[in-house]
């Protein structure tokens, strides 16, 4: 439960339920505290671990999920975050008459490697045994349950506070003079962990050529990775090859992602693979040119405020795509980020209520029961 896009996603809801009905108990797969612990637990939420889940672990896995779910019998809804792994424990839960199964397609992975063969081997077998189906987008939810379950699934939004994240020219002030940011710099944005998907190599080329057209600038990288950081620390050194030592900031987790989005003049996201990131949504809420990936879904923009260059396309040509849209972009309107991201019906107010009627409805008419 660090600071990633579906754990934030899941604490947005929570936040926002009615905690005398529904809450959320967390099972996760690391060892250590995370950063939303302490948040969890003061919101009436149990964390259980289990060990990870990497390959070498499966077998061991499916004993504790097992193990779990029989010591556990007062859970009735199980909603797994977990992709194609939701498996494991959606199989366990079904075989002890869990009645009420959601799994989450949250990701649309894309490419071959060792991981795509244990990737279709679950994700084939899963939709048997669930009883929803949830999805961030099409995308997504046609990669996790297949084409032919589309009329199954559910989508949930990846809702946001949008209030949190409304451009306020004194926050954007503030943010910028507490980081000694020199008045007249361009602050190109990106918010995402340090994993392979989010293509920090490729975005560390595009901001080269970005500062050469327009050396008055600066990359905020906001967010961490694994525990031995070894992309990045690779990103790190790749940073100080290029010269460019000065104008990164590698700003870590942080908490006040929404104002750091504030100080931003424009948010780029040359992901290979994506779902609905949480963080698009963030980014067109604070009102900031966004450029994407052609590998992200473009259902992402919610405001019309997102361009599309495609990952074939050389870092020159993103950096000039990304200075003219800046460029282009009315700055006095950022205020309006917020307001089309509600009307989009991406905030979290309404979502979150939708969803805890779902599963009050849900677990209600698995019981043969009303609520």
């Amino acid at each position: 439960m660090d600071r990633g896009g579906a754990e934030t996603m899941m604490m947005n809801y929570m936040r926002h339920m009615d905690r005398s009905k529904v809450t959320y108990d967390f099972l996760v797969n690391r060892d250590y505290r995370a950063a939303y612990e302490d948040e969890i637990e003061a919101m009436g939420g149990h964390i259980y671990r289990m060990c990870p889940m990497y390959p070498q672990y499966f077998g061991r896995y499916k004993r504790q999920i097992r193990a779990f779910l029989r010591e556990h019998r007062e859970y009735r809804i199980i909603h797994s975050n977990l992709e194609e792994r939701s498996y494991f424990g959606l199989r366990e839960a079904a075989g002890l008459g869990v009645p009420v199964r959601i799994a989450h397609a949250h990701n649309r992975p894309v490419g071959f490697d060792v991981k795509s063969v244990f990737r279709e081997y679950f994700r084939l077998r899963l939709p048997k045994y669930v009883t929803h189906m949830f999805a961030c987008g099409e995308e997504a939810g046609d990669w996790l349950f297949g084409e032919r379950n589309r009329a199954r699934v559910i989508q949930q939004r990846n809702a946001i506070d949008t209030a949190q994240y409304r451009f306020d020219p004194a926050v954007a002030a503030e943010v910028r003079n507490g980081l000694g940011v020199a008045d007249g710099t361009f602050v190109l944005g990106h918010v995402g962990r340090f994993f392979p998907q989010k293509n920090h190599e490729f975005l560390i080329d595009i901001f080269a050529e970005v500062h050469r057209l327009r050396p008055d600038s600066e990359l905020w990288l906001v967010g961490g990775g694994e525990l031995d950081d070894e992309l990045k620390n690779r990103i790190r050194a790749k940073v100080d090859g290029l010269g460019l030592h000065d104008a990164v900031r590698f700003l870590g987790v942080r908490e006040d992602v929404n104002r750091l989005m504030q100080g931003m003049d424009a948010f780029v996201l040359p992901s290979l693979f994506e779902g609905l990131p949480v963080t698009m949504i963030e980014a067109q809420a604070a009102g900031l040119p966004c450029t994407i990936s052609d590998r992200v879904p473009v259902q992402c923009d919610v405001t019309g405020g997102v361009q599309v260059v495609s990952l074939d396309a050389a870092p020159a040509e993103w950096a000039r795509r990304i200075l003219a849209q800046a460029d282009a972009a009315d700055a006095s309107d950022r205020t309006r980020g917020a307001e089309l991201v509600t009307k989009a019906g991406f905030d979290i107010v309404a979502n979150a209520q939708w969803l805890q009627g779902f599963y009050l409805e849900a677990l209600a008419k698995a019981d043969g029961s009303r609520v």
